[in-house]
């Protein structure tokens, strides 16, 4: 007589097996999320040592002295630190000359490109009139016109009217608004609800009172980042003074750098050395107004 043995059951309820699966597959996902996160830190560092090592030799050379430039293997930590390359700078080129003509274009174009880029924005976001949003769209057209094609025409223009060798090409544009400004302040104009110009019109106010008193106190996080975009496109501008400006006592540091390069070709310290100089107030303003610029880019932009 044969016994048959009946199959044993699984330890395991079929009924929990998909629970399992169900319990298995969020892990699998946090996994996988966790991956992509390693992968793209990783991204990110490879991408931050590769644009940092430039900045990184910048720094070495500008504290070595001629010599060590040329030590192979590069040694990125100088020893001994010439901290006197300087002080060099400003007795081999009118550095001082070339900082001062700087701040100047750039207080100025600062000032004249946030006045005129506000006041165009009030109008198009708080104003109704006739062609409105075509004249706004054809001006946020220019901004796909190089600059490289109106480059002939304004020196001819600035030179008919005898500016040229003056700050005068260079600052009067600046008062009249750019495309880009306009546009981020008109957007963050949007956003400011339009019941604050209707109580305050009920109050007596007229429409400039309300931009000066009610518009311009809200909107300080766009305004900044339009300053800081402005400092930075007068701070660094070349273009400009290399076409307009002729007279040395004129330039400034990025036009100065140019021919201080020219001068100094076979000096890596010194060179390396006003180039961290003339770096200095764009890193010094972007540490101190990282929250601005940060919330400047968040906060613009939402309405359309």
């Amino acid at each position: 007589m044969t016994i048959t043995e009946k199959p044993r059951s699984s330890p395991v309820p079929l009924a929990e097996e998909p629970r399992r699966k169900q319990h298995a597959a969020p892990m699998s996902r946090t996994s996988r999320r966790r991956m992509i996160m390693v992968i793209t830190y990783a991204v990110l560092a490879v991408g931050c040592v590769m644009y940092m090592v430039p900045f990184f030799w910048m720094l070495s050379t500008s504290l070595k002295t001629p010599d060590q430039v040329y030590d192979y293997p590069i040694k990125w930590l100088p020893n001994p630190i010439d901290w006197a390359n300087f002080a060099d700078i400003f007795t081999e080129a009118p550095f001082l000359t070339y900082t001062w003509n700087t701040i100047v274009l750039t207080v100025v174009g600062v000032a004249g490109s946030v006045i005129s880029s506000a006041c165009a924005a009030y109008g198009f976001a708080r104003f109704r009139f006739r062609f409105r949003e075509p004249l706004f769209f054809l001006m946020l057209s220019t901004m796909m016109v190089p600059i490289w094609v109106t480059v002939v025409p304004s020196y001819i223009i600035f030179s008919n009217i005898g500016w040229i060798d003056t700050y005068l090409p260079i600052l009067v544009p600046a008062f009249f608004a750019a495309p880009f400004n306009t546009f981020l302040l008109r957007q963050f104009f949007l956003n400011i609800p339009l019941e604050l110009d209707e109580a305050a019109r009920i109050d007596g106010a007229g429409s400039i009172r309300i931009f000066l008193t009610i518009i311009l106190p809200l909107s300080k996080p766009a305004l900044m980042i339009v300053g800081l975009f402005a400092f930075l496109q007068y701070w660094n501008d070349y273009l400009g003074p290399l076409i307009f400006l002729q007279s040395q006592d004129k330039f400034p540091l990025s036009l100065g750098i140019s021919n201080f390069v020219g001068a100094q070709s076979q000096n890596f310290p010194l060179m390396m050395a006003a180039t961290l100089f003339s770096m200095l107030p764009c890193i010094a303003l972007f540490a101190v107004a990282q929250k601005w610029f940060i919330q400047g880019v968040v906060v613009t932009g939402v309405k359309g």
